[in-house]
């Protein structure tokens, strides 16, 4: 009965993915809401606007999840140069300035009715399943440079091109590094993946320190205190909330960050507001769940014997971790300020949906591989 289950059911299959992920979403809902009740009451008159959207973003990906996990994965072999298309016309509909979506000083959304579309975020996806094709489809050749490395750095280019142009320098740097890590799992030499590194250090420069804002952000990560009212405001009053969170924080609602001092308290920063009212408790499980579902999405990479599927999980596992990494490692002073949310937690309905839908796509070769 079991084995049957989990046949039809792939969605029950991966427990230690689906139930960290139900309760991170959970967690979002209840966070979002504490976080932006005093920004939704200035703006929409409304306190729970913000959680009302993101309990609908949240009923939407639990169907998208499931749909997901019963979708046999290698049938998106016939669908991957149309999800690379699609991929590359919303990035190219992004830089239309009637389509395009400004704010915070970059155009990275696609307005649709009241509702936005983050499309760097589907590419993030679709360059997954495009990478696990056709390094898959190459393996017998992987080791030739012009075969196994080359044209998966064009297609990189490409795509990394059209999203610093909104600009979006942490989107590029998640896709390099989830690229770098396929290539090195589907078996590029090492020398190879180690070539190109002396190409990006003028690029870096041309990038970053060429860049007013962005330089303002590594002199506030250096020392942030230095310019407290302005450059280092954000970690500043981040810090602060982890704090004065305590072991087990000041309870939900009761933060003061998100009173106006911490800008994109319900985004961006929303684990610092999780440090002030839930303490390092509400840390330590936070970041217990999330290595639940890395711990498990690595498992299945690894386990997985189709090496399509390897790449896929392994893609998907790192665009995960990725993202957490990088979110937590900001709000902790750890790295420069980088606009990127945290996965389930972070209100955004595009991020909450790819993410959501991809752990589907996770348990579905979970399940896969227990059923033979």
């Amino acid at each position: 009965m079991t084995e049957t289950k989990e046949k039809i059911y792939p969605f029950f299959s991966e427990p230690l993915i689906l139930f960290p992920v139900l309760v991170l979403a959970g967690m979002g809902i209840v966070m979002v809401y504490s976080a932006s009740s005093a920004t939704a009451m200035e703006r929409f008159n409304n306190p729970m606007h913000y959680m009302q959207r993101q309990s609908l973003f949240c009923l939407l990906s639990l169907g998208a999840m499931f749909v997901a996990s019963c979708f046999p994965y290698r049938f998106f072999k016939a669908f991957v140069y149309v999800l690379l298309a699609v991929g590359l016309l919303l990035l190219c509909a992004v830089l239309v300035p009637s389509l395009g979506l400004k704010a915070g000083g970059a155009t990275r959304w696609l307005a649709i009715g009241s509702f936005s579309f983050q499309p760097s975020e589907f590419v993030k996806f679709a360059l997954i399943i495009y990478f696990a094709y056709s390094m898959a489809k190459k393996q017998e050749m992987i080791k030739d440079f012009s075969v196994g490395f080359m044209p998966h750095v064009v297609v990189l280019a490409v795509f990394a091109l059209l999203i610093m142009l909104q600009p979006d320098f942490g989107t590029v740097l998640i896709l390099g590094l989830i690229t770098w890590g396929m290539m090195f799992i589907a078996g590029v030499p090492i020398v190879h993946l180690m070539l190109p590194l002396p190409c990006l250090a003028p690029i870096a420069y041309f990038f970053v320190y060429k860049v007013n804002y962005r330089m303002e952000r590594i002199f506030a990560f250096l020392d942030p205190w230095a310019d407290p009212m302005d450059t280092g405001y954000q970690i500043t009053h981040s810090l602060k909330a982890f704090g004065s969170g305590g072991l087990f924080g000041k309870g939900i609602g009761l933060g003061m960050q998100k009173l106006h001092y911490l800008p994109e308290s319900h985004t961006d920063f929303i684990f610092s507001i999780i440090g002030e009212e839930l303490g390092l408790a509400g840390v330590v499980l936070t970041l217990g769940l999330f290595s639940a579902v890395i711990v498990r999405g690595a498992r299945i990479a690894r386990e997985t014997e189709n090496i399509f599927g390897c790449l896929v999980a392994a893609g998907l596992t790192m665009s995960l971790g990725l993202q957490v990494l990088i979110n937590i490692g900001v709000t902790l002073g750890a790295l420069p300020t980088k606009g990127l949310t945290l996965p389930f937690l972070s209100y955004g309905g595009t991020s909450l949906l790819v993410n959501m839908a991809c752990m589907g796509i996770l348990m579905n070769i979970g399940a896969a591989g227990k059923n033979g």
